[in-house]
């Protein structure tokens, strides 16, 4: 009867090369979702104690100044051409959704009449504004 008592070896798991490409995992998935906010006309906009930003997928901007002159895409346009600008981009996607931006000093008229004409091509409407800080 042998009663002698086995050495068992020890295990050892190295984990060093497993942190380097866990940073870079990390790297690259932050540096992946960093959003780029869309260039559009320079405005003064209202601000907002709880507002998020909201990226839809497929969008056109639409953009009212201090003097009243709107914008679709950068491009100036009048209010009676604005439906025709806008279903021109609805016909490429038709799951549009519009990115209102509002100077703070427009009235809510101003306003509303984009909101028409979304209404009338069955459109939503996303009102950009500036968290508060």
């Amino acid at each position: 009867m042998n009663l002698r008592k086995r050495n068992k070896g020890t295990v050892e798991v190295h984990t060093s090369a497993l942190n380097d490409i866990m940073f870079f995992l990390m790297l690259f998935f932050l540096l992946a979702s960093a959003a780029v906010n869309p260039q559009v006309v320079k405005l003064l906009l209202p601000r907002s104690d709880s507002g998020q930003q909201s990226a839809a997928q497929k969008t056109v901007t639409v953009s009212i100044n201090d003097n009243l002159t709107y914008f679709v895409e950068k491009q100036p346009v009048t209010l009676d051409k604005m439906k025709a600008s806008i279903e021109s981009y609805q016909k490429a996607s038709p799951d549009l959704t519009i990115v209102l931006y509002v100077a703070r000093g427009v009235s809510i008229e101003n306003t509303m009449a984009v909101f028409d004409v979304a209404n009338q091509l069955k459109l939503k409407v996303v009102l950009a504004v500036e968290p508060k800080k």
